[in-house]
């Protein structure tokens, strides 16, 4: 029984599910459990990810934009693939629509830039998170935001969190948890910054100067109720319950040229459901290295840049909706409802938010179309050639 659902992005380095399905291997962890789903383009190779697949026995599909334009029109559901964005990192929200429509007790996001690290059961490791119950830290800070590096010695910010809430105050204490929705595993070696703060760390390949390592972390911890903190989709294991809130927002193809916040505002949206209904997101275990290919600053920079300013102030929005609302979906439509609606011209490539908006209400709309676990969508393991 393929009971989790894996879902990769992935246009270069897909080779990592190699080390993963090998960590899983060395640590007892069944990858009979395992079905990969594979999010490429066209010009992929994606014979060659099949292949991988089937040489690695382990289950799996592979989804370029053909096939995804396929898989939508199979589940009479066309009217609904504008909710996923060409060439964009926000196509994760391809694996939640699969996943919605499968029958999954769980959902693993791995990037292709990452790799396990060989000492720690990675998948054991997300799942045991998923089912914790006990003490636990639990931090909070005077800004309303957690920094996830702060028991780093660095003077790290990752890529998200608002300038405004820099320089701020923390607080720590324990703190009973036992119904954990999201497990957001860190990184070592590259760091998740911003191209801005990549910049002032005097880097111009993408990636950072400073490095981090697991020293830079401690106690694993949770952020307090009416806490926000940054959500990287790089390493992270969730229950499929949050996926109406959990949307990737439609990056990158825009007419504002917004790309770079698809995880982050995801985010936020998932703390805040999470806050309304009593959950919780399990942060720090199990690491994963990340390895960012060298690119130009300048070109992150170009995607972050139309989108900062809104950054600073999309929490601000959610965090004043949906306390009322007593399911994720309903937490979802009032904050899609209220992007919609709002009137966001006092900042930079405001309308974005009110498209977003109408974006967030198709994807409710298209969940809707969609019955959980109706669709047969167990991937068959790919049999690897003679």
């Amino acid at each position: 029984m393929h009971d989790i659902c894996v879902i990769v992005p992935t246009i270069r380095e897909w080779e990592c599910i190699e080390s993963y399905v090998a960590n899983a291997r060395e640590h007892g962890f069944d990858t009979d459990r395992l079905a990969f789903v594979l999010v490429t383009e066209d010009f992929c190779d994606t014979q060659g990810m099949e292949q991988m697949l089937g040489d690695l026995g382990v289950a799996g599909e592979v989804f370029d934009g053909t096939r995804r334009t396929e898989w939508f029109d199979a589940q009479g559901i066309s009217e609904y693939d504008h909710l996923i964005p060409e060439a964009s990192h926000a196509q994760t929200s391809f694996g939640l629509l699969y996943m919605w429509a499968g029958d999954y007790d769980y959902g693993v996001f791995i990037d292709d830039d990452t790799l396990p690290h060989e000492d720690v059961d990675f998948f054991g490791t997300h799942l045991a998170n998923l089912e914790y119950e006990g003490q636990i830290e639990q931090v909070r800070s005077d800004e309303q935001w957690v920094n996830v590096f702060y028991e780093s010695d660095h003077d790290l910010y990752p890529r998200g969190y608002p300038y405004a809430a820099m320089d701020e105050t923390v607080e720590t204490e324990r703190a009973e948890i036992g119904d954990v929705v999201a497990s957001q595993g860190l990184w070592t070696n590259v760091p998740d910054l911003d191209a801005v703060r990549i910049l002032m760390d005097g880097d111009l390949q993408g990636q950072a100067q400073t490095r981090t390592t697991v020293e830079d972390y401690g106690e694993d911890f949770v952020a307090a109720p009416g806490q926000y903190l940054t959500v990287c989709s790089m390493n992270l294991a969730f229950r499929p319950e949050v996926i109406p809130a959990f949307y990737q927002l439609p990056m990158d193809d825009n007419r504002w040229d917004v790309g770079r916040f698809d995880d982050i505002w995801s985010g936020l949206f998932l703390k805040r459901a999470a806050d309304v209904l009593g959950k919780e997101i399990y942060n720090g275990d199990p690491l994963c290295e990340h390895n960012k290919a060298p690119r130009s600053t300048f070109s992150d920079l170009t995607n972050e840049v139309h989108g900062l300013e809104l950054n600073e102030h999309a929490w601000e929005i959610v965090d004043e909706v949906g306390g009322d609302a007593d399911t994720y979906a309903g937490v979802f439509r009032e904050m899609a409802e209220t992007f919609a609606n709002g009137d966001y011209e006092d900042w930079e490539n405001g309308a974005f938010l009110n498209y977003c908006g109408e974006y967030m209400l198709d994807w409710l709309d298209c969940l809707e179309e969609i019955e959980p676990g109706s669709i047969e969508a167990e991937p068959a393991a790919v049999p690897a050639d003679d």
